[in-house]
This record gives structure tokens, sequence and C-alpha cells, in this order.
């Protein structure tokens, strides 16, 4: 879902950070400085007269017995991998991923760790029919009135993030302490931000990564839980983290959100294995834009996990 990244190596101060405070201390300065370019007035003004977004959740709760339901991103590089591929068209990108079995497009906006934009964001919305979702470390109120002026249909929300005190939405003190997660002060931040939300036309996708932030997801009633196998701290990837959070969701009473799948998945083998764990959907990036036939492995991981 971080300064000083891109293709070259993790700087020493990255290391010692933690990769999630290394990309959050630099997201509080760059949220400080678009928030003084563009008001928030402006920018709320402008998501108030958009169309109306497209459902996200709907799309991605998967039949019993069907195949995953499959969102292709769009991603060009991470602080852990580097460069993955040279996309100077997102569109036609974008195009193929739908044509060929994708039921969302999630768009990395981030810039300085992974080569995203709000334009990308803007211009696949313009010439898609599907919903599409923007990925990036969302922490205050004007990043999802940002989201929603620039065509958005869902935001990203992670836990992790919000937990940080780095996710303090309140940026007079631009470079707060990096210091432990703090869960209580994540479910109101995650809370108020959903209701935002919801005020903006969004839907929310709400990151977790093990039981504890799982819980504050469905205490707040998220309808969509994306579980992210790849640790925001070290950036270790295992799929055993869908199986052991979806378990979890699915033993807790009510109503079920759709269960997302992130990060790690390769081929069909793995959208197999966490299908069988209960997913609905799987969010698929760096596999599809590193085969050098996105087409095909569209649609290879589309199908992939039916009974």
């Amino acid at each position: 879902m971080g300064p000083g990244f891109g293709p070259s190596p993790l700087s020493s101060k990255a290391l010692m950070m933690s990769i999630l405070d290394e990309i959050l201390a630099h997201k509080r300065i760059e949220v400080a400085s678009s928030s003084q370019a563009r008001p928030i007035d402006a920018v709320r003004a402008r998501a108030l007269v958009r169309p109306p977004a497209r459902s996200f959740a709907a799309r991605l709760k998967a039949p019993p017995g069907g195949p995953a339901r499959l969102i292709a991103e769009i991603k060009r590089k991470s602080p852990s991998a580097g460069t993955m591929a040279t996309i100077t068209d997102p569109v036609d990108l974008a195009r193929t991923y739908v044509a060929n079995g994708a039921v969302a497009i999630s768009v990395l906006t981030d810039a300085r760790h992974f080569g995203g934009s709000l334009d990308d964001l803007s211009a696949v919305r313009a010439a898609v029919s599907v919903p599409v979702l923007r990925k990036d470390f969302l922490f205050t109120e004007y990043q999802v009135w940002e989201a929603r002026a620039a065509g958005a249909d869902a935001v990203l929300l992670i836990v992790a993030v919000l937990a940080s005190p780095l996710g303090n939405p309140d940026l007079r003190e631009l470079q707060p302490a990096p210091g432990p997660a703090d869960l209580n002060a994540a479910r109101d931040r995650l809370g108020q931000l959903m209701r935002i939300a919801r005020k903006a036309g969004l839907e929310v996708l709400v990151e977790v990564r093990d039981e504890g932030e799982a819980s504050i997801a469905l205490e707040l009633k998220a309808p969509v839980v994306g579980i992210n196998n790849r640790s925001l701290a070290t950036f270790v990837t295992t799929l055993e983290t869908t199986e052991d959070v979806a378990r979890t969701i699915q033993s807790t009473a009510g109503s079920l959100p759709v269960i997302v799948s992130e990060s790690g998945l390769h081929d069909a083998l793995a959208v197999a294995r966490v299908r069988g764990s209960g997913v609905d959907a799987v969010l698929v990036g760096e596999a599809l834009v590193r085969s050098g036939d996105p087409a095909a492995k569209v649609r290879e991981m589309a199908g992939a996990g039916a009974a």
C-alpha cells in the first residue's frame, strides 16, 4: 500500500525508522504543502460536484463456488522491490485489465515511493467503467476529499497508518516522533475518516494485518476489509496472514464484510489458496505489471479459486 526510495537501496534511516515511518514522515510534509496550495474548501467543492461514485463493495463479492474477484493495480515501483515496470500509459493498462476480467482498478497515487499520481487516477477513472480505488497512505480529511475530487470511487484506509503517531491528522506538528502503535487512536481516526468518506460519497477498503486490527474494522462495520500479507514495517510477505485473519473474521457473529487479500499473490495457485480461506477478492499489482503479458496474467488471476 514510503523519503528517498525509488530504485535505489533503502536508506539506513528508513531501516532505523521502519519503512512505514519513513513514508508517513514524507507524507505529512506533502499533505501540508498540498493543503496550503489548494485549501480544503476548494477541494471539497470540486468533490461535491463529481458524478456519483460507482459501487465498489458490490463488485467484489464473489459468488459461492466462483473464482475470486480481481482488483488490478497500476503500480510502477515500491520501496521493497524498486522499479517494476515503465507504465507510460496507465489508461491503456487499465483498459487491458478490465477487458480481461478485472472488476475494479487500484491506482497508487503516492509519487515519491510508488511513482503514481492523482493525475493517473483521474485519467483511469475517465477511461474505464469499473470502480477505481485510490491507494495511498491516507490519514487526513483533506486526502479523502482530494481522492473524490480526483474521481476515486473508493479509498484505502490502513489501520497501521492510523495507529502510528505519524498518522495523527493534526499537521500542526509536522514530524511527531515515531512510536508504538496505538489501536485506540486508530479506532477513533478510522471512524472519523469513514464518516468523512460517506459524506464525500466514497466507499472504503479498510486494510488490516492481524486480528487486533481486524477487530477494529469489524467493530466499525467496514463493508470491505483488506488483509495485507506484507508487513508495512519490514515489507516481508506471507499468505498465512490472510489465512489467519480471514479465519478470525469468519468466526465473528453478524454479517461478514467482503474480504480482500492483498500482496504476495503471484499466480493462480496463490489466489486459489486465499480463496479457499473465504476471501472474496484479491488485489494484485506486481505480478501483473512484471508479467510481460498483463492481459494473459489478468485472465489467469481472475479465473482462479473457483470451487
